[in-house]
């Protein structure tokens, strides 16, 4: 199944995406007399992603069922959701980025941060580089979106946990962690930090996730890419491993670490590209520039 949040007129629903365009779950609701939450987070919260999923395989012929909502030309998507419980980012978690930084890999634990909800944006929208940075960057990230709360998941059943996966694009005001490196969460905490989306994509529909690809593009160039098997701590390892730290809840996200980082200017275009997903583009604007 593929989930994204679309800007309505009436605000932001879970839509279904489908060859040339999505279907709202409110109108799934009122045509089918269906009763399924009509806002992305709420169907995570609900545990209602894997009984939809299931439910649309017994309905392969959905799209003759049901009038699509949105041609594909006017769906503007917002991010998935605007509320995580926490986002945990993980640093360095692919050796050639590490070397790229002159940094070691944490060989002990994860280099696990958290970020706030706060500075959450989506598809489209600006990353904006805060006064107080001369050098802020943007990498691509595979994103790990929780499903059911748990506690002490085994890594051979981290896929039971998982609702979905999606792109990433995460910023640091990296001059300011270089002066420190106590300052890593204010490095990362700024508004329009983290942008994810547009599209959820369920477990099913990704069999292999090691095989995936992930780039960071720069106007329209590759600065980065690696394949999630080369990581140090792949997602299975990363739910076992912070589900033993805490319990993890629905909406939960794990962004899983980049390939490598670019430094942005007022301008730019950078992009997640994901294999098997849509691009996640967004802007950047520098506030020294725009005072805004």
């Amino acid at each position: 199944m593929k989930l994204a949040t679309a800007i309505m007129q009436d605000g932001e629903r879970a839509v279904l995406a489908r060859d040339g365009g999505a279907v709202t779950v409110q109108d799934l609701n009122r045509q089918l007399g269906t009763d399924w939450p009509e806002r992305v987070d709420e169907l995570i919260r609900a545990g209602k992603v894997a009984p939809l999923t299931d439910w649309l395989r017994l309905h392969p012929t959905l799209d003759a069922m049901v009038r699509p909502s949105i041609p594909a030309a006017d769906l503007r998507f917002g991010p998935l959701y605007r509320r995580p419980g926490k986002i945990w980012g993980i640093g360095l978690n692919y050796a050639d980025h590490a070397a790229d930084l002159n940094e070691r890999v944490p060989a002990d634990f994860p280099g696990s941060f958290l970020k706030p909800a706060t500075s959450i944006i989506g598809p489209g929208d600006a990353f904006q580089i805060p006064v107080q940075s001369q050098r802020t960057t943007v990498e691509a990230e595979l994103g790990i979106i929780i499903g059911q709360r748990c506690r002490d998941v085994p890594r051979a059943r981290w896929r039971e946990v998982v609702a979905g996966f999606t792109p990433i694009l995460d910023a640091t005001a990296e001059d300011i962690l270089r002066l420190n490196p106590r300052y890593l969460t204010l490095s990362k905490s700024f508004d329009t930090f983290f942008s994810f989306g547009p599209l959820l994509i369920t477990p099913d529909e990704i069999t292999n996730i090691e095989t995936v690809m992930v780039s960071t593009v720069l106007n329209g160039e590759v600065r980065a890419t690696n394949q999630v098997a080369r990581m140090t701590y792949p997602p299975d390892f990363l739910i076992a491993f912070h589900s033993r730290v805490m319990t993890l809840e629905p909406g939960d996200i794990i962004s899983s670490g980049t390939p490598g980082a670019v430094p942005v200017c007022h301008g730019d275009r950078v992009e997640c590209r994901i294999s098997g997903f849509p691009p996640l583009v967004n802007a950047v604007q520098d506030l020294k520039i725009t005072g805004v």
